[in-house]
């Protein structure tokens, strides 16, 4: 059977090779260490395609691969990140262009296609459920808030940037724009919000009943559930998933509470919402789905 190549560039490189779905050998990392997460802000497009390029070229060491799948965060379409706040130097890279030209000069003829890292992270659930043929909707919380879809759709998708209140003293979003989820849920928004804390001892308080704390907390959910809402009203309903790296900090049966509050309408409410343990496999088999599938 044929095999895919599967990488994600978020805070890390993660990168595999995968034989319907399961790796086969080690999953590679860039940083070695688990612990840093922080490398790649300061690196260049150009030293972050090297990067890429070595992964792929420790894993295609044979002719059996169909397809290869780079994910990434930002606003990915034919190729180019039109935008990537969380990783401002991507802004306008010809990213997939790079990675290839990069792939040629190792003798590597196989071509890249790239997408948005939340859309992996939605193929590869689909691809480890055997739900290829179904609608997945997925939001992932962590460094940035991210909102994927499988199967692709035309459309930039970016969730984590619905504008879910009309307060204008809400702007802590990265991308500067206010009132947005990301700018609520967001690990760099909260630590705006709140100068004198971490964003893990914000949560820790609340379980502690500090009220100012409580408070954003019940705002942190509702602001969950106003985009999944929205999401709802608009493209219908079904199940939603949530996973990543900071998913610990969600309460389902508090989302669940407001949800409600929020979608009335019968033939709206035959929706479910599903919490999925941080994995970070998910997105990496997912890229790896997705090339293969392609994009319509």
């Amino acid at each position: 059977m044929a095999k895919t190549i599967g990488v994600v560039m978020a805070e890390q490189v993660l990168a595999g090779c995968f034989e319907d779905h399961k790796l086969v050998g080690e999953l590679r990392r860039f940083p070695a260490s688990e612990e840093e997460t922080g490398a790649l802000v300061e690196l260049p497009v150009d030293a972050l395609c090297e990067i890429i390029c070595t992964q792929i070229e420790a894993l295609a060491t044979d002719n059996e691969i169909s397809a290869i799948g780079v994910a990434l965060p930002g606003i990915v379409r034919n190729g180019i990140i039109e935008d990537s706040p969380n990783l401002a130097q991507l802004k306008g890279a010809h990213i997939a262009a790079m990675i290839n030209a990069g792939l040629a000069s190792r003798g590597i003829s196989h071509k890249v296609s790239v997408f948005n890292d939340a859309d992996a992270t939605a193929a590869g659930i689909a691809a480890t459920r055997g739900q290829l043929d179904r609608l997945i909707r997925v939001w992932t919380v962590g460094n940035g808030i991210g909102f994927g879809r499988f199967p692709y759709t035309e459309g930039p998708w970016e969730g984590g940037h619905t504008t879910v209140t009309l307060d204008p003293r809400e702007n802590y979003c990265g991308c500067g724009g206010k009132g947005h989820l990301e700018g609520i849920m967001g690990h760099r928004a909260m630590r705006l919000r709140f100068l004198d804390m971490e964003p893990d001892e914000i949560f820790e308080a609340a379980k502690h009943g500090d009220r100012r704390c409580c408070d954003f907390v019940e705002l942190w959910h509702r602001a969950l559930a106003a985009a999944t809402a929205t999401q709802i009203h608009i493209e219908g309903p079904g199940r939603f998933y949530f996973t990543g790296r900071d998913i610990d900090r969600l309460d389902l049966s508090r989302l669940k509470e407001v949800l409600y509050e929020m979608v009335k309408m019968s033939p709206l409410q035959s929706y479910t919402v599903e919490l999925i343990p941080e994995d970070p496999l998910l997105a990496v088999i997912g890229a790896g789905t997705a090339a293969e599938h392609g994009k319509p």
